[in-house]
């Protein structure tokens, strides 16, 4: 039998918490696996958890929640050979998407229960953990400011994008991909690893998780009135043909500028310093996915 450890965030709710269960007792596969569920009790819990469970040879960790709890699970795993599952619960879940996971719950469990595991690449900024992509300018800003919002949904996401489109301004950034140095004046600058950002946002279309490459995507400075089209670009899947938009693929990636102080990893906003080096960790870490197109494989 192969033990699943749920790590579930119980402010989440009552109703919520009741509904996993209720998914797990209907539709997991007992033959298969045996299970528990923890509840995180602190910011940061879920990484504990996660190396515990790994530690204690559990076949896979499940995180229940978004793109936050995915990672802070992914960093208790890292470097062990426990799989990650994802039931996503959170707003843009943006890892789920890309790995193809079902946002329905009881969908999410049967994924589960067919146990397709990949290795997939995994980031580092600064030495911060990410599996779906990193950012600076713009894009780090929106996920300051929804971090900072009461509300969650696609509204308040798009609220935010529209409002601050007009008040930021492009930075003359420093980049070096694998020693090439250039500078580019840029309204944000993603290193993407998955595809997407959430909410089928697509930063990187044909970005792969499994190449050992990030997808360096430089979203130039652009006539804000455009701003529009390209979300629409983004969402379907045509920002990369944009010509505001240059995008270089690379292992050891720096970005700097002399007033950076704010970054974003997996949507999650921090402080840094005025220099970030990203680089990648081919195929280290095992996931439980859904049905994965031909282009996410080497």
């Amino acid at each position: 039998m192969k033990h699943l450890v749920f790590i579930v965030n119980p402010k989440s709710g009552v109703d919520r918490n009741k509904s996993i269960q209720a998914a797990i007792d209907n539709c997991l596969d007992k033959s298969v696996y045996t299970y528990e569920i923890q509840l995180t009790e602190r910011a940061g819990h879920g990484e504990d958890l996660a190396r515990a469970a790994a530690k204690a040879g559990a076949f896979a960790v499940v995180a229940v929640g978004g793109d936050g709890s995915v990672n802070d699970v992914l960093r208790g795993l890292y470097g062990t050979e426990t799989a990650l599952a994802i039931l996503p619960k959170g707003s843009g879940n943006g890892l789920a998407r890309t790995l193809k996971i079902p946002l329905k719950l009881a969908d999410g469990i049967r994924t589960i229960n067919k146990g397709m595991v990949e290795k997939i690449d995994l980031g580092f900024a600064n030495e911060k953990l990410f599996a779906s992509n990193a950012g600076v300018g713009y894009d780090a800003l929106i996920c300051k400011k929804f971090a900072q919002s009461e509300r969650r949904g696609l509204l308040v996401y798009m609220w935010l994008i529209t409002k601050y489109l007009w008040i930021y301004k492009d930075w003359t950034w420093n980049i070096t991909v694998d020693g090439k140095q250039l500078q580019q004046k840029a309204f944000f600058i993603s290193v993407a690893n998955g595809c997407q950002f959430g909410y089928n946002f697509k930063i990187a279309e044909d970005a792969s998780w499994t190449d050992g490459l990030f997808d360096v995507v430089i979203i130039k400075k652009f006539p804000k009135i455009l701003g529009a089209i390209l979300g629409l670009r983004m969402l379907s899947g045509t920002l990369l043909q944009s010509k505001y938009v240059h995008r270089i693929r690379g292992k050891n990636i720096t970005i700097s500028h002399p007033d950076l102080k704010l970054m974003q990893t997996d949507g999650d906003p921090m402080n840094c310093s005025n220099e970030i080096h990203y680089s990648i960790a081919e195929c280290v870490q095992k996931v439980i996915v859904g049905e994965l197109d031909s282009k996410n494989h080497n």
